[in-house]
C-alpha cells in the first residue's frame, strides 16, 4: 500500500497513523459497514488486496468478513503490525461450518476483527483464557483437544479459531461459495449493520432495524427510501436496490 492509499484509508476511518491499534479497530467499526450489498447487486467478490482497498477507500463501501478484515490487514502491514490471517468455523445452528468459513486476525498477541458483524469492538488477547469484558459483551476464549480456540460471547460460540496462518487467496474458494451456494447465509437477503454509540443501525432486506440496548426498532420502506437510508446511515450511495433477480 503506497502512502497516498494509506492516507486515504486512515482518513476514511477518521484515524491517523499514530491511532493505536485498539483506536484502529474501533473506528474502523464505526465508519465501515458489514454489508454483503455486492451479492445482491451482482457484483462478483474477488479477494485481491487492491480491489479490498479500493472498495472500501475509494467505492466508500463496506463488506463481509473476507473483505473487510483482507482491507484491515493491509492497512496495518501498512502501519508497520505484524499481522497474521487466521482461518474460523462459524458457529451456526448448533454446529461449526466449514473451515475457512471466516477470516480473523491475529496482530502480536492480540484477536483482531472487523468483520463478524456483531462483534467485540475491541481487540481480544489472544493469549488469555480469562473473561475479557468489552462493550458488545463478555468474551472467552476456550482451548479445544485439537489445538483450535473456541470464541465465546456471553457464553455462547461465535467461531472456532484455527491458530495457523494462512494466505489470503486460501479463503478464495469459500468467498466464492458464500456468494453463489444456495446455502449460503449471505444469498437470503442484503444487509447492511453498523454499531451506533446506543447499539446498532441495520438495513435487512427492506426493513431499517434500530437496536437500542435490547429493544429493536424495525421500520419498512420503499424502494426510495431504502437508497436514501443507505446514504444516511452508511454513506453507502447506490443507483438501485440490492435486490437478486
Amino acid at each position: 500500500m503506497d502512502d497516498r492509499t494509506l492516507d486515504a484509508y486512515l482518513t476514511r476511518i477518521g484515524a491517523t497513523r499514530t491511532s493505536t491499534l485498539t483506536e484502529l479497530h474501533e473506528l474502523h467499526l464505526a465508519a465501515v459497514p458489514f454489508e454483503n450489498l455486492s451479492i445482491h447487486l451482482g457484483e462478483p467478490i474477488v479477494l485481491d488486496e487492491d480491489l479490498l482497498v479500493d472498495k472500501i477507500v475509494n467505492r466508500r463501501r463496506g463488506g463481509f468478513c473476507y473483505e473487510l478484515n483482507g482491507a484491515f490487514a493491509a492497512l496495518l502491514t501498512a502501519l508497520g503490525h505484524d499481522v497474521q490471517l487466521l482461518s474460523a468455523k462459524v458457529f451456526n445452528d448448533g454446529a461449526y461450518g466449514p473451515p475457512f468459513d471466516h477470516l480473523a486476525l491475529r496482530v502480536g498477541d492480540l484477536l483482531v476483527d472487523v468483520g463478524f458483524g456483531r462483534f467485540t469492538l475491541r481487540p481480544l488477547d489472544i493469549v488469555s483464557r480469562e473473561a475479557q469484558h468489552d462493550p458488545a459483551g463478555v468474551f472467552r476464549l476456550v482451548d479445544t483437544p485439537e489445538g483450535d480456540v473456541d470464541v465465546l460471547c456471553d457464553d455462547v460460540p461465535q467461531y472456532r479459531l484455527e491458530l495457523r496462518p494462512r494466505a489470503l487467496e486460501e479463503f478464495r474458494a469459500t468467498c466464492w461459495y458464500q456468494q453463489t451456494s444456495p446455502v449460503s447465509p449471505f444469498l437470503r437477503g442484503a444487509t447492511c449493520s453498523l454499531p451506533t454509540s446506543t447499539g446498532r443501525i441495520t438495513i435487512a432486506g427492506n426493513k431499517l432495524i434500530t437496536t437500542t440496548g435490547d429493544e429493536k426498532v424495525a421500520e419498512e420502506l420503499d424502494d426510495d427510501a431504502l437508497l436514501v437510508a443507505y446514504a444516511k446511515h452508511f454513506g453507502v450511495v447506490l443507483d438501485r436496490v440490492p435486490r437478486l433477480s
